[in-house]
């Protein structure tokens, strides 16, 4: 334990050769009678993939490394769970390390013996005693690591765990009626959300052709799982909370990965989504299905129209309610953008009360010193900009056709005046001001010579001059467009 406990503070050049020369008695230590002796090794065998990965991923070392954790995954339950967070992050090591050559790699260090692993880890996750230390759940977080950490030809193993993870949640959900006691609720419904959680994770790895095969399956089972967490009456002792988040994500992922095939379920997933939109008391759900309407309008696109008369009202009285968590409040003001990307100059109907209703959140200030309520207002600000991006770009319409931009004139003045807020605030985040300087360069491209006073304001120019010299690589980019933009509206003059 103190050899991993030191592992981070010294120069790492200077550790490489004292862990190198001590891999081999760490990797025969896994085996060594006494439990306490395997569990302390397994950590710090974990810290050694984490701080030095280099040592982990050693051809010299690597199949005997790996040998010796498949075989600690049977170990007792508190081995076994630093055995898979080893794996973890043995796993990220030897992504990282292949990603450095491509950014997605064809194969890495791990490939040959992946398929054993996943195998090994997927058992872990059924072991009887796997309730204890937190073993079930370190199994099966080592599985997404995995899986999110896999190369291309690691492929086929991930649709068939897909395949895997998705039978496992069909045969949980049938087994809710056995459960009795207020433990055991509290059990399943953990492992809902661990199969829903791993889902998401080998979502995000299978194609959108792959998905689209299973996808009928998997809402079925994700619809089910939130019918009946939705219904469920429980206390907040066992309270199923946690596991309509985890099934919103995986759903979420689920969009993602379909796009405009996702329309389908539309049907069947609205009212879900209306009835979490609306769950105040549970701010998380909420949150993640605020989240959720902006996947479906970058899914969906143009098909959102339909919907958005629907969900425009509960948006707008999430904003209004003080019952509702301030965290979920940003991602709203968001989502106003998203909703104008998607169905494009048909927004103008919804424009005045979109904007009147960024014009009171853009009008929020924090008091000197309040560092919670600074990072709030950053926040609020950051999702007002994205939103009049989004409401900009979409009233525009495709290559310029159809476009309904000239409504937001009579409103210009006061979001470039709330630009001008922004650039004087001392305590703005990189990220405030990357939102603000792609937002000057959609405003530049949008009135044309009508943005030409914007870029003579000291203000706007001190804020692009600050986004050109952050260290922010996205930052960076957007300021310096802007800029452009803004040059070539001089000319025209």
């Amino acid at each position: 334990m103190a050899f991993g406990s030191i592992l981070e503070g010294p120069d790492p050049d200077k550790m490489k050769p004292v862990v190198a020369e001590a891999m081999p008695s760490l990797i025969t230590l896994l085996k060594d009678h006494s439990p306490a002796v395997r569990d302390t090794v397994a950590w710090t065998i974990g810290r050694v993939c984490e701080l030095l990965p280099e040592a982990a991923i050693n051809p010299t070392f690597l199949v005997p490394l790996v040998e010796g954790l498949v075989v600690g995954l049977d170990d007792v339950p508190r081995v076994a769970a630093n055995v898979a967070w080893a794996f973890s992050s043995l796993a990220e090591a030897a992504y990282d390390e292949a990603a450095q050559q491509a950014d997605e790699p064809d194969t890495y260090c791990l490939s040959s013996v992946f398929s054993p692993i996943v195998e090994k880890l997927l058992a872990t996750t059924g072991r009887a005693d796997g309730n204890l230390n937190n073993l079930r759940s370190a199994a099966y977080e080592a599985l997404m690591e995995l899986i999110k950490n896999s190369p291309k030809d690691c492929y086929e193993v991930v649709k068939r765990t897909t395949e895997i993870i998705l039978e496992r949640l069909q045969t949980i959900l049938q087994m809710e009626s056995q459960v009795n006691s207020s433990s055991d609720r509290v059990q399943f419904n953990d492992l809902q959300s661990l199969l829903c959680a791993t889902l998401q994770s080998v979502l995000k790895k299978v194609t959108g052709e792959d998905a689209l095969q299973i996808s009928d399956l998997i809402m079925q089972a994700l619809l089910q799982m939130l019918h009946s967490s939705g219904n469920s009456g429980s206390t907040s002792q066992t309270s199923s909370g946690g596991v309509q988040e985890d099934a919103m994500l995986a759903i979420s992922a689920l969009i993602e990965k379909l796009g405009a095939h996702f329309v389908k379920y539309m049907g069947a997933f609205k009212p879900i989504l209306i009835q979490s939109l609306n769950n105040s008391a549970d701010y998380q759900v909420c949150f993640v299905a605020v989240n959720c309407v902006g996947d479906l309008c970058r899914g969906l696109g143009l098909q959102m129209r339909e919907h958005v008369n629907d969900l425009m009202p509960i948006l707008l009285k999430i904003l209004g309610d003080d019952k509702v968590d301030r965290t979920v409040k940003p991602g709203v003001l968001s989502v106003f953008g998203d909703i104008a990307l998607a169905i494009g100059p048909e927004f103008a109907v919804y424009l005045p009360i979109a904007v009147s209703t960024l014009e009171q959140a853009s009008n929020v200030t924090a008091p000197k010193g309040d560092y919670d309520m600074i990072d709030y207002v950053n926040e609020l600000r950051e999702n007002c900009l994205e939103a009049y991006t989004g409401i900009v770009q979409g009233l525009k319409g495709e290559n310029g056709s159809q476009s309904n931009v000239e409504l937001l004139i009579p409103h210009a003045q006061k979001v470039v005046s709330f630009i001008e807020v922004v650039s004087a605030d001392v305590e703005r985040t990189d990220g405030v001001t990357c939102a603000a300087c792609g937002l000057i360069g959609d405003l530049a491209m949008a009135f044309g010579a009508q943005a030409i006073p914007m870029s003579e304001k000291e203000s706007i120019t001190a804020l692009l001059t600050a986004g050109r010299r952050s260290k922010n690589s996205k930052t960076k980019t957007l300021a310096v467009w802007a800029t452009k933009e803004l040059r070539k509206l001089k000319p025209a003059s």
